[in-house]
């Protein structure tokens, strides 16, 4: 199943938010100096939103083997049980915070009447794979264990990716696999030849290969990529790349047209669809990577979380 939304104010809006980036002044020449620079930033709520009044929240720390891991948990108005929504920021697997998604994460709570537990992984390059995807796989045992049966993982980007990486994970050790997947613009796989990644490469997020994929792809393999060897990085670490997707949890995928990583989310469709695993794949029209973020300026990331809630409210 696959729609397109569009709207005319996703091009224009677009535009003007990659302008105002682009007026920024340049990064400093260090890349990894800058990222520490730009994990200490509070998100702008001017771009990012606010979280929603109605939504309850409260912080919660994760004590999982060898180390504690922070979390907020969004929870909407009722105290009947509902369903945990795992949900994982982008960042490049380097960088990102729970605060950064606070619009969508408190939204889709409200609206979507679930419990959204946003979760701070580890990041590279301090915590390169599989850190991250551990912290999300023993997350999902860890809401189980206290008391939480169903349970949904989704994300954003990275932590798109990450989601379909846990699901894989539990579905070649056996374990309890969530109810659904939801994966916002995922990057799903390394170094993509894609008509996509020609098209819109710098277009807000670059997909050629650089220093963060050094900080955070197991270097061994990454290295026979780059030699010519064969593609020889981990499925649970590319997604997309998986023999078999079969016995996954159903999907929903958001796209974004203006995205260098559109026709991963489009892949990743087509193949869980031939995969017998009911698929629905939503494309924003003419918006760019990680629209979800900057909700205040991009009517597609209001949209798209009310897009999210009311696809968990039907089911």
């Amino acid at each position: 199943m696959s729609e397109t939304i569009e709207d005319v104010r996703f091009g224009p809006e677009t535009d003007r938010l990659l302008a105002r980036f682009a007026a920024e002044p340049p990064e400093e020449s260090d890349p990894y100096d800058a990222l520490l620079r730009d994990r200490k930033e509070l998100p702008d709520p001017e771009l990012a939103g606010v979280v929603h009044p109605a939504a309850r929240v409260s912080d919660l720390e994760l004590e999982l083997p060898g180390r504690t891991l922070q979390a907020r948990v969004y929870k909407p108005a009722t105290d009947e049980p509902r369903p945990v929504l795992l949900w994982l920021h982008g960042g490049g697997f380097i960088g990102g915070d729970l605060r950064d998604i606070e619009y969508a994460a408190s939204g889709i709570a409200v609206h979507g009447n679930v419990v959204v537990v946003s979760l701070n992984y580890r990041l590279a390059p301090e915590h390169p794979y599989p850190a991250g995807l551990d912290d999300v796989v023993d997350t999902l045992e860890w809401l189980r264990e206290h008391g939480y049966p169903r349970i949904l993982v989704g994300g954003q980007s990275a932590g798109a990716a990450l989601a379909a990486g846990a699901c894989l994970v539990a579905k070649d050790r056996g374990l309890a696999q969530p109810e659904r997947q939801i994966v916002c613009y995922p990057s799903l796989d390394f170094d993509q030849d894609t008509e996509s990644a020609r098209l819109f490469d710098g277009v807000f997020l670059s997909t050629r290969p650089g220093w963060a994929d050094e900080a955070y792809f197991p270097p061994d393999e990454l290295s026979a990529e780059r030699a010519g060897l064969g593609r020889r990085l981990p499925a649970h670490a590319v997604p997309i790349r998986a023999e078999d997707l079969s016995g996954l949890p159903p999907a929903l995928i958001l796209a974004a047209g203006r995205d260098p990583l559109r026709d991963d989310a489009r892949g990743y469709a087509a193949r869980l669809t031939a995969a017998g695993v009911p698929a629905r794949l939503v494309e924003y029209a003419d918006t760019m990577h990680a629209f979800l973020n900057f909700p205040a300026v991009l009517s597609a990331g209001r949209h798209a979380v009310d897009l999210i809630a009311a696809d968990l409210r039907a089911r």
